[in-house]
Formats: structure tokens, C-alpha cells, sequence
């Protein structure tokens, strides 16, 4: 299979699309290590594993916490070592609002969580692999960074995580540690009218289904990608079938915008 043999520590399982990534790492072969805030969202994930044959451990942690990261990083590793890590854990982006208008607090939020988050996860897991001589750092994030109004701190901690990826592939990769990224943005089963209302004025089901109906029309293709198509891209990237890629993000947003 794909990821037999490999050993994924995926922090933000608990996620829509950490679960999705989550179920199919495990389902392509790979021992899945659960990491997040929250216990019961990881044990629903890790039943599901089990349920369907895999192999899944849950750690409850934060991924803010650098000894907690580091300590349960070195468990991993003395069990088989780290395959893959990948950072899915939310920033607490505001959006919907003019930058004019917005709070530095809100600004600068999901640009201190998310960059400080990845740092945090993937320094742990290069030193780890670089002693091996190989492993895959993932991370994902909107593909903001060229410019997107209304979108508060979301393209400037966009901007840094893109920055952290070249520079850490540059830095690891003699030691045969690849890192790559994934640019996709509203998914449309990760969103919901309450969801997008938190953001702005109540949606009914109608306005929802004109907002989907744009973000299709928005694409290259025509249409949003699924939680499948996503995780399905995260586990070729995670496999050797990718071992020429790294330094550089993949637009799997449906061609929203490009590199």
C-alpha cells in the first residue's frame, strides 16, 4: 500500500480535514498518531481506524506546548520512527472584515498561532528525521498570501508559513528530509451556514448555496475539491511516489489562484 510501513503524526485530527487525512493515511497502510486539544473528536477518529482495520494512537496535546510536542515526538520516534508530521491544527483566522476596521489582536492571532504552531511540529519532527536520513513535513494552508481582501492576518500568516516551508526544505533537505505544502480553501463540507455566519450577517440555506455555487464558478476546474481529493493528495506527497517534490506548495484549491 502507499504508506505501509510509515509512521504519521497528525496534529489537528480531530478536524474535518485532519480526520479525512487522518482515515486515509491509515486506510493506505500507515500507523496514524492522533494529535490535538480535544479527546473526544480524536477518539471518534481513531474508532473509526480501528473500525475499518487501521491502526491509530490518540495524544492529547497542544501543539503551542513545545516540551509536550517534543516529548511525545521522541515516543514516536523510539516506536519506529517519524515518517511523516503533519500540521492541520486551527489559527482562529478572522474574516469579513476591512483590515481598516479590525483589532490587532484579531490581526495578528492567526499569524503568532499558526507560524508558532508549525515551527513547533516541524522543527521537532526534521530533527528526528534528519538522524534518519529521510521523512515528509506537511502542512496546509489558503493560499493566501498574494492578496486577499477581507481576509484579516490570513494572508500574512499564509505568507509565513509558505516562507518556513522553502527555508526548512532548503535547510533539511541534504539530510533527505522533504517539506511540502498544500494551498486549498473553502471546502465546501467543512462549511455550513452557522459556521460562515460566526464571520458576518445570518445565512439562510439559499444564500449558502449561492456562496458554494461561487467558490465553483471561482475555479479553474469548475468546481471545489472533496475532503477525499485532499487527503488523497496529502498521501502521495507523504509517499515515496513524491520523492522529488519538496520546497514548494500544491495547489489543490481547484486552480484559485497559482504560484
Amino acid at each position: 500500500m502507499l504508506l505501509e510501513n510509515k509512521n504519521a503524526i497528525i496534529y489537528g485530527a480531530g478536524g474535518s480535514i485532519g480526520g479525512a487525512v487522518a482515515k486515509t493515511f491509515a486506510r493506505l497502510g500507515a500507523t496514524v498518531f492522533l494529535a490535538g486539544r480535544t479527546r473526544a473528536s480524536l477518539d471518534a477518529v481513531a474508532a473509526d481506524i480501528a473500525a475499518a482495520g487501521g491502526r491509530a494512537e490518540v495524544a492529547v496535546l497542544d501543539a503551542l506546548d513545545e516540551k509536550a510536542v517534543e516529548e511525545h515526538a521522541r515516543q514516536v520516534a523510539d516506536a519506529g520512527g517519524i515518517d511523516v508530521s503533519f500540521n492541520l491544527v486551527t489559527r482562529g483566522d478572522v474574516q469579513g472584515m476591512p483590515l481598516t476596521q479590525m483589532p490587532v489582536d484579531d490581526f495578528v492571532s492567526p499569524i503568532t498561532t499558526g507560524i508558532t504552531a508549525n515551527f513547533i511540529t516541524a522543527r521537532t519532527a526534521a530533527r528526528h528525521m534528519s538522524e534518519r536520513g529521510s521523512g515528509v513535513v506537511l502542512t496546509l494552508n489558503s493560499g493566501s498570501a498574494k492578496g486577499s481582501p477581507m481576509m484579516g492576518g490570513t494572508g500574512p500568516a499564509d505568507a509565513a508559513l509558505d516562507a518556513l516551508v522553502r527555508n526548512l526544505a532548503q535547510e533539511c533537505g541534504p539530510a533527505g528530509v522533504r517539506v511540502v505544502g498544500i494551498w486549498t480553501a473553502g471546502l465546501p463540507e467543512t462549511l455550513s451556514p452557522e459556521k460562515l455566519s460566526q464571520f458576518g450577517p445570518p445565512m439562510d440555506d439559499a444564500a449558502f448555496q449561492a456562496l458554494l455555487t461561487r467558490l465553483d464558478e471561482m475555479r479553474l476546474l469548475r468546481r471545489s475539491p472533496t475532503l477525499a481529493q485532499i487527503a488523497d493528495t496529502a498521501a502521495f506527497l507523504a509517499s515515496d511516489g513524491a520523492a522529488a517534490i519538496t520546497g514548494t506548495f500544491v495547489n489543490a484549491t481547484g486552480g484559485i489562484f497559482t504560484d
